[in-house]
């Protein structure tokens, strides 16, 4: 795939079993492990076969994905699914079919596995 622009956002999430006692106090633990969400991933200008491409990829719904985790700083793989996606058609040809896009988004959720 085509490298994103500047701004991806890796999240982690601690999954909490919590709530909070008599006295207001925060009374919980922590459940499974952490859980990760890539955010913002976007790409400011693609064809419309780069970014078919990118969704006939997340169309499978669950996909693996390696990336820095911000914890380790090692690589991590792990299944994710994709958010929302979007984009904004730029150019259309005589037929009314986009050539190209721009803010191309998309963000990749942990399934939690």
């Amino acid at each position: 795939m085509p490298s994103p622009k500047r701004g991806v956002q890796p999240i982690v999430t601690t999954l909490v079993d919590a709530g909070r006692d008599a006295n207001g106090t925060v009374v919980g633990q922590r459940i499974g492990r952490d859980q990760y969400k890539i955010n913002n991933l976007e790409w400011p200008w693609l064809t419309a076969a780069e970014w078919s491409r990118i969704l006939s990829i997340l169309n499978h719904f669950f996909v693996y994905v390696t990336f820095p985790d911000p914890v380790t700083n090692e690589f991590i793989t792990i299944k994710m699914y994709p958010g929302d996606r979007t984009a904004e058609p730029y150019y259309v040809d005589d037929s009314g079919k986009p050539t190209h896009y721009r803010n191309c988004k998309v963000n990749l959720i942990d399934v939690g596995e």
